[in-house]
């Protein structure tokens, strides 16, 4: 039997369900492959960055996700000075709220707008040709299909079945250390040795140990999730989890703490190794998520560049597919996306340098600590972990390439939008703020592809701004200064590099 679609997406957990909704948002057909039959239930993120936050927000499914809290705090590898995200304004620095959760939102999101979700399905072959894909996948019953689609999509983790089938290179380094996790109930939060810091955590001559409280849902008591490294502990490639008594070994040789009364609902390990594939593209097959970069979970960075790697990604796939796309658009995922991650992995592998080992850290320890309390250097290193700070390159101005600022703007009829909000449609945005009437025009030629918003001037950041042009992704492409005079082939430049020539 064999099974055609635009997009196949291998992978159901959150990065490959947010690829799926965006694709739909964008009219493309998709269907997901997920090998587990049921959803695993298990949250190795613990919560997502304003950056993600605001992605919900401009996509409208924010609310959809009832049961969080929010948080300002993060950190720099567990050091005594916490890094406030909250300076940028936002009362959402920190969504907290599991992994599962997220996955289970999405999941109902992506089918409600039409994506083929199959669970029990693992792929097993791929081969491309100048057409397409074509996949062997076989289902829970073990049957065994072909399905065929003009591209897929790997969003199926750091052990990428699709990254090795299709040839991709996959450079890094190895892990040389051991992390356990483990989430257990019982243990209370408030644990004395854990009090008056910013974040969480216990460093000792035997190791550090950091802690945060996992909440299911409103009817489940919370968790409390222990993340725990043995100084000199070697590598390993277990098979299966942890043993709960070598975890409990561990937590008291570093922090004193017994565990002996506590139950644990997920054992886990991971290790210190960092890879990227050289090309987020080979033909017809992409990766996006853990599939395309892996380092260890400090800084809590894994899930949101995921999450940003699929709505850069969407909007441009789904244009492609659809026959709108520029040429170029395909490969700017690649160009812009893999420099965010390598970045992210530089600041992992530093962030390891900084946890491990003794007494040999801590003078290096204590100086990195003295920068992170000067509030710029501070500031700086926040905007990189929550992905705020994140610029692409896509031309001169002060906001070409950010993501668009939350901002309230006065519409034409006298109600208030906030500029989020006016990306629901997953389609670009010429937020006109003068009213110039020739910018308006002008993009009205790109039809559904592209809103026109006739606003009044905001305050605060986009008020020195007459006109920005913005991506279906919140991004920046084009912009024109208050006062400035009216730059009518620049629009059109912008327009055409990321919608396509007007009247296609």
């Amino acid at each position: 039997m064999r099974t055609a679609t635009q997009v196949i997406v291998a992978g159901g957990g959150p990065v490959g369900l947010m690829l799926a909704a965006e694709l739909r948002l964008g009219g493309a057909e998709v269907t997901v492959l997920e090998a587990e039959p049921e959803p695993a239930g298990q949250s190795r993120a613990p919560g997502v960055y304003a950056r993600t936050v605001e992605v919900w927000r401009q996509r409208g499914i924010l609310d959809r996700f009832p049961e969080h809290r929010f948080g300002r705090i993060s950190h720099f590898a567990l050091l005594p000075v916490g890094l406030d995200l909250g300076v940028f304004g936002s009362p959402e620095a920190v969504m907290l709220l599991p992994q599962a959760l997220v996955e289970k939102t999405l999941s109902g999101w992506a089918e409600e707008l039409g994506a083929r979700v199959l669970r029990g399905h693992t792929v097993e072959d791929l081969e491309q040709d100048s057409g397409g894909v074509t996949v062997t996948v076989r289902d829970a019953s073990g049957e065994t299909r072909r399905l065929r689609a003009g591209y897929v999509v790997g969003c199926d983790g750091g052990r990428s079945t699709v990254r090795r089938l299709a040839g991709f290179d996959f450079p890094g380094t190895s892990s040389t250390t051991e992390i356990l996790l483990a989430d257990v109930a019982g243990l209370p939060a408030d644990l004395p040795a854990l009090r008056g810091r910013p974040f969480p955590y216990v460093r000792g001559e035997h190791g550090w140990l950091a802690m945060s409280v996992v909440t299911l849902s409103e009817d489940r008591p919370d968790l409390v999730r222990i993340i725990a490294g043995e100084f000199g502990r070697a590598p390993a490639r277990r098979p299966a989890a942890p043993a709960f008594d070598e975890v409990r070994r561990v937590v008291h040789a570093i922090a004193g703490i017994d565990l002996s009364g506590t139950t644990p609902a997920w054992l886990s390990s991971f290790g210190n190794g960092t890879r990227q594939v050289t090309r987020y593209r080979r033909g017809r097959v992409l990766l996006a998520g853990d599939a395309a970069h892996v380092h260890p979970p400090f800084g809590g960075q894994g899930l949101n560049m995921g999450i940003q790697d699929a709505v850069n990604l969407g909007w441009k796939l789904a244009a492609e597919v659809t026959g709108r796309a520029p040429a170029g658009l395909l490969d700017s995922y690649h160009d812009e996306r893999h420099p965010v991650a390598a970045r992210v992995l530089l600041n992992t592998r530093a962030q390891d340098a900084l946890m491990r080992g003794g007494p040999e850290t801590e003078s290096l320890r204590t100086v990195v600590a003295e920068l992170l309390a000067v509030p710029e250097a501070n500031r700086r290193m926040s905007a990189e972990i929550s992905a705020l700070g994140v610029r692409y390159d896509l031309g001169d101005g002060p906001l070409v390439g950010r993501r668009v600022p939350p901002a309230a703007v006065v519409l034409a009829d006298g109600s208030t939008r906030d500029t989020l909000g006016l990306l629901r449609g997953a389609k670009g945005v010429l937020l006109n703020l003068a009213g110039e009437p020739a910018y308006g025009k002008l993009a009205a030629r790109w039809g559904e592809r592209v809103d026109v918003v006739e606003a009044g001037a905001p305050e605060g950041e986009l008020a020195s701004f007459s006109a920005l042009l913005v991506r279906p992704d919140g991004h920046v492409a084009w912009s024109a200064g208050r006062g400035e005079p009216a730059d009518e082939a620049g629009l059109e430049v912008a327009l055409s590099r990321w919608f396509g020539s007007h009247g296609e």
